[in-house]
C-alpha cells in the first residue's frame, strides 16, 4: 500500500489497472522494469526494505529492479509518468482488452 502522503495521478492510477488487463504475459524485464517504477511511484522508501536472501531469485530480481530505478534518482512524479508511458507501450506489445477480467500481473 503507497505511503498517504504521496498523491497519485489519475493517470497512474489507470494504468495500475490498465496493466492487469494486458491480454499476454509481458516479459520478464518488461515486469521489473514496471515494478521499479512503481515502487518510486507510490513513494516508498528503498532504504526502508530488507533485501531479500541469497536464495530468493525473484524477490532479489524484484528489489533490484526497485535498486535501479532508485538509483536514478527520479522523482515520485517522473516515475508515475515513465509508468504509464511502460504500460501504453506493453499495452501495444502484449494486447489488452478493456474488458478482460483484471488479474495481477506476473502472478
Amino acid at each position: 500500500m503507497p505511503p498517504a502522503t504521496v498523491p497519485l495521478s489519475p493517470e497512474f492510477e489507470k494504468a495500475i489497472a490498465d496493466s492487469k488487463k494486458l491480454t499476454s504475459k509481458p516479459s520478464n524485464e518488461d515486469m521489473l522494469e514496471l515494478y521499479g517504477l512503481y515502487k518510486v511511484g507510490t513513494g516508498e522508501k528503498f532504504a526502508d526494505a530488507t533485501p531479500p536472501g541469497m536464495f530468493e531469485l525473484k524477490n532479489k530480481a524484484k528489489y533490484n529492479a526497485w535498486d535501479a530505478v532508485h538509483k536514478e534518482g527520479i522523482s515520485v512524479e517522473t516515475a508515475q509518468s515513465r509508468y504509464v508511458a511502460k504500460v501504453e507501450e506493453m499495452k501495444v506489445t502484449y494486447g489488452y482488452d478493456e474488458n478482460k477480467v483484471p488479474e495481477t500481473v506476473g502472478a
